[in-house]
């Protein structure tokens, strides 16, 4: 694939059509769900001892979901999406935080 061909993909990739999904609706309600989108590219070009060109590049897309728009009778409000995974990393953080805490009050009390 060619720089320019990889510049006009990137582009494509991180326009609002991919973080809003198309609405959904059904029974009176339309959800339009949204994501957030990070990417980015890169690529060079060389010459080696004998000459020869080359070139390349590469390109990352990471969407996760962030929540939905639910319009319901005019009305709209925002559902926020739950990540459990960086739920339950929090909640594991905090746990062995709490853990090293008690083991010092422990020790603390116990040279006393």
């Amino acid at each position: 694939m060619k720089l320019d061909e990889l510049m006009t993909r990137t582009k494509d990739s991180l326009e609002a059509k991919r973080v809003y999904a198309e609405p959904y609706e059904k029974d009176g309600i339309t959800v339009i769900a949204a994501a957030t989108i990070a990417g980015g590219s890169g690529g060079g070009t060389g010459r080696d001892d004998k000459g020869q060109e080359g070139e390349g590049g590469g390109f990352g897309l990471n969407a996760k979901p962030t929540g939905a728009y639910v319009i319901t009778g005019g009305q709209v409000r925002w559902v926020p999406a739950v990540d459990l995974n960086r739920l339950v990393a929090t909640a594991g953080a905090v746990a062995i935080a709490a853990l090293f805490v008690a083991l010092r009050i422990i020790r603390a009390k116990a040279s006393q």
